[in-house]
C-alpha cells in the first residue's frame, strides 16, 4: 500500500512540477502598467487557458500535500 501512494505522489508531483512551469508570469512589465487591466483579454482571462490551468494547480497541489500527509502517516503507524 505504501508504495502505491509513494509511486501516485511521484505522480502528482511530476503533473505539479509541469503546471507550474506552463502558467505564464503574473508580472508583464512596463506595458501591463502603461496599458492597465480594462481591457478585452483581462476582462476573459476568467475563461482562459490560463486561469483553468491556475484552478487545476491548486488542486493538483492540495492533493499532492494530502498524499504527503498520508505517507507520513503511514511511516508513523509503521505500515
Amino acid at each position: 500500500m505504501l508504495i502505491f501512494v509513494t509511486i501516485l505522489q511521484l505522480i502528482v508531483g511530476l503533473a505539479l512540477a509541469t503546471m507550474i512551469l506552463f502558467q505564464s508570469g503574473k508580472n508583464r512589465g512596463l506595458s501591463g502598467a502603461i496599458g492597465g487591466t480594462d481591457s478585452y483579454m483581462a476582462k476573459a482571462k476568467s475563461k482562459s487557458f490560463d486561469a483553468k490551468l491556475a484552478k487545476s494547480t491548486k488542486w493538483v497541489g492540495a492533493a499532492f500535500v494530502v498524499l504527503t500527509l498520508v505517507i507520513n502517516c503511514m511511516h508513523a503507524a509503521g505500515m
